[in-house]
């Protein structure tokens, strides 16, 4: 892999004005929904990013595309600004990055055939004439898996796993440098999943595509992904080879996420249950915004944020406590 970062996402932070009580005149808190995430994916290269519902996953995916606007912080795209201010620059940028929705039924208008569908972003860009499209289209449903006999069918004529390899076919149609996919398996049955996953690492094989792939399932992340980070509450707590942090979670969260994970080597195996929800965005606790469900916390926990540091060998983690294991503590305790 080339040592430049295809895009690199630098202290990147979106803020919400919110009520704290009904009423017109009740006073706005800060919600604070991504908080400084940094990280750089390079060309043909796969960064998961999980975390529980709520972390800031899907925010995260909306600023690196520019679909929203950043309060602070910044998205270098190609060696350029994401230019979320900037219309025509914006749409230049967005021929080389495009999204992979959750939901590929919801993703696609019911009312026309899915050829037509996928030979959109082609249209809307102007790009070749309108046998060139339809070749074009042709050439990618083959490549994603899909009967030309589908071309002129309807989304609810497809299959769910269908559906998503039209989502994919037209996500790829203008030959994008990176693909963001926001659980892109999550709402298909598990058989599919595994079909739209392996597709995934085909065509990254075969277009060198990039991918941030979004997920709370970390045995999918960790198939797929080359590097993982993991978040909580806006903030990225680790990151890492997938296989190290897997192995040997260093951050308390992570350990417990990674003990939820089914898997025959973890009969016998302590299960890590976190104490209570996570904290509101609205009002996160001083200190590390984990402590209040860490069984590892202390007083310099509490009143001391930790910040991402290195740990051992390509590995960083936001932790005053990295690397200690809730298991081994109780059991000495």
């Amino acid at each position: 892999m080339t040592s430049a970062p295809l895009i690199s996402v630098s202290e990147l932070r979106r803020t919400y004005k919110v009520k704290t009580t009904g009423g017109w005149f009740s006073p706005t808190a800060e919600l604070k929904a991504v908080d400084g995430v940094s990280f750089d994916i390079r060309p043909g290269e796969t960064l998961g990013l999980v975390g529980e519902s709520g972390c800031g996953k899907s925010t995260t995916a909306k600023l690196v595309l520019g679909l929203i606007p950043a309060t602070s912080g910044k998205v270098v795209f190609e060696g350029k600004p994401v230019a979320a201010d900037s219309k025509r620059a914006w749409r230049e940028q967005r021929r080389r990055m495009q999204m992979v929705y959750q939901d590929p039924l919801g993703a696609l208008d019911r009312r026309l055939p899915v050829g037509a569908q996928a030979m959109e972003p082609l249209d809307i860009f102007g790009e070749g004439t309108k046998a060139e499209r339809r070749d074009r289209m042709l050439a990618l449903f083959d490549a994603v898996g899909l009967p030309r006999t589908s071309v002129d069918r309807y989304p609810h004529e497809l299959s769910g796993g269908q559906r998503q390899r039209v989502v994919l076919a037209r996500a790829l149609m203008l030959r994008p440098s990176l693909l963001v996919c926001d659980e892109p398996i999550s709402a298909l049955d598990v058989s599919i999943q595994a079909q739209v996953i392996n597709l995934l690492k085909d065509l990254q094989e075969q277009l060198g595509v990039a991918y941030l792939f979004i997920s709370h399932d970390l045995k999918v992340v960790r198939h797929v992904s080359h590097r993982v980070a993991v978040m909580y509450l806006g903030r990225i707590v680790e990151s890492g080879r997938p296989e190290a942090i897997m192995r040997a979670p260093a951050h308390p969260y992570s350990q417990a996420l990674i003990s939820a994970v089914p898997s025959p080597r973890a009969r016998g195996k302590e299960r890590i249950v976190l104490e209570g929800d996570p904290p509101s965005p609205v009002d996160i606790p001083k200190g590390c915004a984990f402590h209040p469900r860490c069984p590892l916390a202390t007083d310099r926990c509490r009143s001391e944020a930790p910040e991402l540091r290195p740990f051992g060998e390509q590995r960083h983690v936001a932790c005053h406590r990295a690397g200690v294991s809730i298991t081994s503590a109780r059991g000495a305790a």
